[in-house]
């Protein structure tokens, strides 16, 4: 039988990935993804939030272009890195895990394809295009296994900055939370004044709505995934 040959992998980050990686690579490059962009597009019930308060998290939504970091990982080192990324990211099964073309920005002006995790947009947790404000609101208000939903915002606009990217958006994102943390949940109930935000915030701050069986076998799989590459 012949054996199959192992390459290196590429990994495309574009949240928590590009400042706490957590697995170890080759090299680290910047690198840009066109035709998905950065959002604050899932309800987080586990890393950034829990099912009483759920909190928001990055996906890759569809259109426009993504700067982030992309990893080379060696073959030897690729099956055990895809497996921790799987744990890590295949909690509810709203990602999907995609090979994606990145260019890489290190002046070589290589095209690699890398593994990305892209939002699915019909599973439940998928919020679609929210407000700022009503972001804001879930954001300063939510806690989960990972810690506060305001510093993974924080820590992720601290790295764009530090490498030179601006994210507009989410630097409002930040304007409209940071004066907000020294009284997080108190503060992000009497944030919401207006009738349109408090209506477009109610499904986010009830309960996690639970899944019907045929979605949950659906996204089961992918969910299983983490239990082996």
């Amino acid at each position: 039988m012949k054996a199959t040959i192992e390459h290196d992998r590429w990994i495309f980050g574009y949240g928590s990935l590009m400042w706490r990686p957590g697995f170890p690579f080759a090299e680290r490059a910047g690198a840009r993804l066109d035709g998905y962009h950065r959002a604050f597009c899932i309800s987080s019930t586990h890393h950034r939030g829990n099912e009483q308060r759920p909190g928001l998290v990055l996906g890759l939504d569809r259109g426009g272009a993504c700067e982030g970091v992309a990893y080379r990982v060696t073959a030897e080192q690729g099956h055990d890195v895809v497996a921790y990324l799987r744990k890590r990211e295949l909690v509810s099964g709203v990602y999907l895990e995609k090979q994606v073309p990145v260019l890489l920005r290190d002046g070589s002006h290589r095209i690699v394809t890398a593994l990305a995790y892209v939002v699915e947009r019909c599973h439940p947790s998928y919020t679609g295009a929210l407000p700022l404000q009503v972001q804001a609101h879930q954001i300063r208000g939510a806690r989960g296994l990972s810690g506060d939903n305001l510093d993974y915002l924080m820590a992720t606009v601290r790295h764009l900055a530090q490498s030179g990217i601006r994210e507009r958006q989410l630097e409002r994102l930040v304007t409209l939370s940071a004066p907000h943390v020294g009284n997080l949940m108190q503060s992000a109930d009497r944030s919401i004044s207006s009738g349109p935000i408090r209506a477009a915030t109610r499904h986010l701050t009830d309960p996690a709505p639970r899944m019907r069986r045929g979605d949950r076998m659906r996204f089961l799989y992918r969910i299983r995934l983490n239990d082996g590459v």
